[in-house]
């Protein structure tokens, strides 16, 4: 039988995006991740951009972005992306004053979802156990969908 630990490690999960500038904007000066690298392919007209949440580079998003317009539907198959949070609520109340839509609020002091450009869905969770809920989350309505 083989070590299962050593045979299989977790990479990186692939989004394309369709404006390299908002998507940066949005994955990097809003939600907070850092780019890791950065590779351009000329012949295949695309660049792969590889971000990750401050120190912890084991978890990364590729960021695919086709040089020529494509148009890409929503893909509810793919699901969401999810990240840890210190705070919730914190979290959220940047991420709004940022411009970002929280279509999930934090109502149960646990748990968001947002949107990117791209209309990939992020969930947040808070680290550890839930926060006590508070307002304005706990009143806050869902806004279209996540």
């Amino acid at each position: 039988m083989r070590d299962r630990e050593k045979d299989m490690k977790y990479l990186h999960t692939m989004v394309r995006v369709t404006d390299l500038e908002k998507s940066l904007d949005f994955y990097c000066n809003k939600l907070g991740l850092v780019e890791i690298r950065r590779k351009d392919i000329e012949a295949g007209r695309f660049s792969l951009i590889f971000l990750a949440a401050p120190g912890d580079e084991d978890a990364q998003v590729e960021l695919t972005w086709n040089w020529d317009p494509e148009e890409y539907g929503e893909g509810r198959n793919f699901g969401h992306l999810a990240y840890a949070v210190d705070n919730i609520y914190e979290s959220c109340q940047q991420l709004m004053d940022a411009g970002v839509t929280i279509n999930r609020p934090p109502r149960d002091g646990y748990m968001a979802f947002v949107r990117s450009p791209d209309n990939i869905s992020i969930e947040l969770l808070q680290k550890g156990d839930a926060l006590a809920p508070q307002e304005p989350w706990a009143s806050m309505e869902n806004t279209g969908s996540w």
